[in-house]
């Protein structure tokens, strides 16, 4: 897999983490440099380890679908881009914690915007792509989101950012079609 699309991958992953960031950043105040590390490091962290979870249960599933395994991918990039479309127009509403960087919000946060992480490394072990630099370029990436997130959250509408991860979406849908392509089913 090509730094471009490891890249491109790890920026539809880290909309997420960047629309959750906003979302919090807009409905409270962040006034201390714990807040802004403990966020983005949890966020970036379960980013990284996501993917190799799903990837090494992906290695032990790959003798029984080897013939297909490209389409499988195709249909969980898919499958997850278009949810992460429809979420972005349903208007969801974030927790409600005096400080959502703290305790079990911030563990059920930092598992929500990763759960689709899980999702890629199986999907990467299917293609049998190397999960480490992947696994390392979508964590740093999505720590460095949810940083921007939380600091330029309060310029932005709360209905921009669902744009973030509407586009998030998009390019895991392109990312399936492009493996489709690699194996010539078209």
């Amino acid at each position: 897999m090509s730094p471009v699309y490891i890249f491109l991958l790890a920026v539809a992953l880290a909309m997420d983490a960047l629309a959750v960031a906003v979302g919090l950043s807009l409905k409270y105040k962040w006034v201390s440099f714990r807040q802004f590390f403990r966020l983005s490091f949890h966020f970036g962290l379960f980013q990284f380890l996501m993917p190799i979870l799903g990837w090494t249960g992906g290695v032990r599933l790959e003798r029984y679908i080897k013939d297909y395994d490209h389409w499988v991918a195709f249909f969980l990039l898919a499958f997850i881009g278009l949810k992460m479309i429809q979420e972005s127009s349903s208007g969801r509403e974030f927790v409600k914690s005096k400080d959502p960087t703290t305790g079990k919000w911030l563990v059920l946060l930092s598992l929500a915007v990763s759960m689709d992480a899980l999702v890629v490394g199986l999907s990467l072990s299917l293609v049998s792509v190397s999960i480490w630099v992947p696994s390392v370029v979508i964590g740093v990436v999505a720590a460095l989101f949810t940083l921007l997130g939380m600091y330029f959250g309060s310029l932005l509408k709360k209905r921009r950012t669902r744009y973030l991860e509407t586009a998030g979406g998009l390019i895991l849908i392109g990312i399936g079609i492009k493996i489709l392509l690699d194996h010539k089913v078209f």
